[in-house]
């Protein structure tokens, strides 16, 4: 059908302007005026309100209102770029709506804004005094005596919608108009994926998620710098700790910090450079969370010994926000960071618009579910829901856009140790085994087990045990998983790491796989059995 075509009519101050200029901002539309086509129709030069109202009304009289249809067919043959709606502003007489309905058919939309003769002629002096040259007329009455403009308000029997722009703020009208025009989307499409942990994190999300990262438009990430996603390019790691980790494999995709999102400035920037992120790919959404240097020592005096904390101060931040007008130091938004002026854009704006488009989203989560601050083993948890839910909240998502839930989780689960002089635990594990007994299980040699297994943002050696068939069912209830990844498939028998297809693994593999399905009740659509892409084996029928 092409691209909608909205034609706004209204007298002289209705807001027709301020509207279009809005669907520009916003939704990037076209704007033209009928001012511009106009000028273009006289051949050029310039004019002020009362003589252009007279030319009008005579190329009207002699066309039949066509010109302003003739005048769009040529913009929309000239535009150039991608697909977009065009605004014209304004139409002024019936004869030009009705030609450009039978020149465009259904793809025209007509809104008429209006307001009290009052409230017009207030705005129109405001305006004046503000004009920077002499284009518009003495006063009010004088504008308002044209017989055309006289006329204008008889428009607004036949549009498609009607705005009383006194009654309703710049924002109400825009937002009602865009959703007249589809700009938003015609339903609720599901287009959101969600990749969540199911243990205590380390599951290997960043690498699957950096997978499959090339399949989406928009990378969302949620969480802090406390969790660490390492990815594998060419068998060299890069550990993000704030951005998707898809972010360097996917340069197609756009990338979001949602408003959930605790951040550290250092890591932020040096992410940024290590990526060559600009303004227009990354958006910071303004109400993303900055951590400072207090809430830093806070949790290395406090929390660290005690449950083997990160210490980068993402839950003393957090309590912060959560203490609003009361907190110490104030709390710092992304907003009121002048650096980061040019990447803030609002999550919701970035995320409609993708939907709109039809475009698909990730949403990364960090940790796992064992770490929930609600679901987890209190206090050995993280100050945030590691859940779906929780992700969705933090990105501003509604549930219902979700199409795919996406669970890792690992062979052997793990948890970080305690750092040294700590007299505390990082909480509870089922089966608690050492590395030399994984070692001996899988025939992978020990000094690579140890030197592999440190924490991507400590870098302290990890616990492992058994895997929690307990863990995995609560896992399951609480986020509902459409596909469970597994990962460290090798750690069941090193010659795993040689298999290219499903088939090719061990019976035991076969075996596990089978349990992990009738626990989850959902299938082991993605296995990794090593650090490489080719060590990813991809059963997913999407």
């Amino acid at each position: 059908m092409g691209e909608r075509v909205l034609v706004i009519s209204g007298p002289i101050g209705a807001g027709k302007s301020t509207l279009a200029q809005g669907l520009v901002s916003r939704h990037g539309a076209h704007r033209v005026s009928s001012r511009e086509l106009l000028l273009a129709r006289l051949g050029g030069g310039s004019g002020d309100r009362r003589s252009l109202q007279e030319a009008g009304a005579a190329l009207d009289r002699e066309t039949g209102g066509r010109w302003v249809a003739d005048s769009v067919k040529e913009v929309l043959r000239r535009q150039e770029g991608p697909p977009r709606p065009l605004v014209v502003d304004s139409v002024r007489v019936a004869s030009q709506v009705e030609a450009l309905r039978r020149a465009l058919g259904s793809r025209v939309i007509h809104v008429h804004l209006s307001a009290p003769e009052q409230e017009l002629a207030a705005r129109y002096e405001r305006r004046r005094s503000r004009a920077v040259s002499d284009t518009e007329c003495s006063s009010f009455e004088e504008a308002r005596a044209d017989t055309t403009e006289r006329g204008v308000e008889a428009l607004a029997d036949f549009a498609d919608l009607v705005l009383n722009t006194q009654r309703y703020p710049s924002e109400a009208v825009l937002v009602q108009v865009a959703c007249l025009l589809g700009l938003f989307g015609r339903d609720v499409e599901r287009l959101v994926d969600v990749l969540v942990g199911g243990q205590y994190g380390s599951e290997g999300k960043g690498q699957i998620a950096s997978y499959i990262a090339p399949e989406y438009d928009v990378l969302v990430r949620v969480g802090g710098p406390n969790a660490g996603h390492r990815v594998y390019e060419d068998l060299v790691p890069y550990t993000f700790h704030l951005l998707p980790s898809g972010t360097r494999v996917a340069p197609q995709a756009r990338v979001v910090l949602g408003p959930g999102a605790t951040l550290s400035l250092t890591a932020l920037r040096q992410e940024i450079t290590d990526c060559r992120l600009e303004p227009g790919r990354l958006f910071i959404d303004p109400q993303a969370l900055l951590i400072e240097p207090s809430d830093v020592t806070f949790e290395e005096e406090s929390l660290r010994k005690q449950i083997a904390s990160t210490a980068r101060g993402v839950g003393a931040a957090t309590a912060r926000k959560v203490l609003r007008t009361a907190a110490q130091p104030a709390v710092r938004l992304a907003k009121d960071v002048e650096e980061l002026g040019p990447f803030l854009r609002p999550t919701r704006e970035v995320l409609e618009d993708t939907y709109a488009r039809g475009g698909r989203v990730l949403v990364e989560g960090t940790q796992g579910a064992g770490l929930s601050l609600h679901h987890g083993d209190y206090p050995y948890v993280t100050s945030r829901d590691t859940t779906a839910s929780g992700c969705l909240a933090e990105a501003g998502i509604a549930p219902g856009r979700v199409r795919k839930t996406l669970l890792v989780c690992r062979t052997y689960p793990i948890r970080v140790q305690n750092p040294d002089g700590g007299s505390g635990t990082s909480g509870p594990m089922v089966g608690e085994l050492s590395w030399e007994e994984i070692a001996r299980r899988s025939g992978l040699p020990l000094d690579e087990l140890l030197s592999q297994e440190r924490t991507s943002t400590t870098n302290r050696q990890r616990r492992v045990s058994e895997f929690d068939w307990v863990l995995l069912r609560k896992a399951a209830s609480l986020n509902a998983p459409t596909d469970v990844v597994l990962t460290f498939v090798d750690y069941l028998a090193a010659s795993n790491r040689s298999a290219r297809r499903f088939e090719q693994l061990t019976p035991e593999a076969h075996r596990f796989i089978e349990g992990i399905t009738r626990v989850a009740q959902a299938p082991v659509s993605i296995l990794s059995t090593g650090f490489g892409f080719r060590n990813i084996l991809d059963r997913r029928a999407w």
